[in-house]
């Protein structure tokens, strides 16, 4: 890492259930970089919002990988949140109560904003 300078990537998600690997992949990727004292920022859009209901991921496991699961509870145990597309969950009418606190409603600005203070963007 350069001094004075974090190095810092961002993992975009777009699965879900629909597809347990590219679901499972940004926790895989988010969980590598967090453990390589990486700040790390995962954002999830499209149909990947469903897995920041509470719950969600329970029954997801990508081929070769943990379950969803653990890999997001580990993902959270290491000081990781993540950001949601706020007009994919109101598209979706999941209510913010049902979400997982460590969930942050965002607009697209940020989404621009985190990607250009990133060193590298990881999209699934």
């Amino acid at each position: 890492m350069a001094e004075g300078k974090e190095e810092k990537i961002v993992v975009i998600g777009t699965h879900a259930g629909e597809d347990p690997d590219r679901a499972t992949l940004p926790f895989v990727v988010a969980n590598a970089a967090l453990a390589m004292d990486i700040k790390t920022t995962v954002i999830l859009q499209g149909n990947a919002v469903t897995l920041a209901v509470k719950g969600a991921g329970e029954n997801i496991q990508g081929i070769g990988f943990p379950p969803l699961k653990d890999l997001i509870a580990s993902y959270f145990a290491q000081g990781g949140q993540i950001l949601l597309c706020t007009p994919c969950i109101k598209g979706r009418n999941i209510a913010a109560d049902t979400l997982v606190p460590e969930a942050s409603l965002i607009a697209g600005a940020r989404v621009v904003q985190e990607c250009l203070e990133a060193k590298a963007t990881l999209n699934y």
